[in-house]
């Protein structure tokens, strides 16, 4: 990444990022579901993956807005 770019662009391209993350988090979540009943291993690694792009577009979602509400997890409690 070698280019300059000003803040317009920087806050695109995390959007798109999140966008990217977001989509990739749905597809792995749907396949996990899909998984479940016939390959058990399977279905832990896409939710694993499924973890792992939700984790990104929280921490992207976090830079366009911080200090924005806690959003809720699926299935995680959140503690105080």
């Amino acid at each position: 990444m070698t280019d300059v770019v000003d803040a317009d662009e920087l806050l695109r391209r995390i959007q798109r990022g999140r966008e990217h993350a977001a989509e990739a988090e749905r597809a792995w979540r749907e396949r996990a579901q899909s998984l479940t009943p016939t390959d058990p291993e399977g279905a832990r690694e896409a939710a694993a993956r499924a973890w792992a792009f939700e984790a990104v577009a929280r921490v992207l979602k976090e830079i366009v807005r911080p200090g924005g509400p806690p959003s809720a997890a699926e299935g995680v409690k959140q503690v105080t």
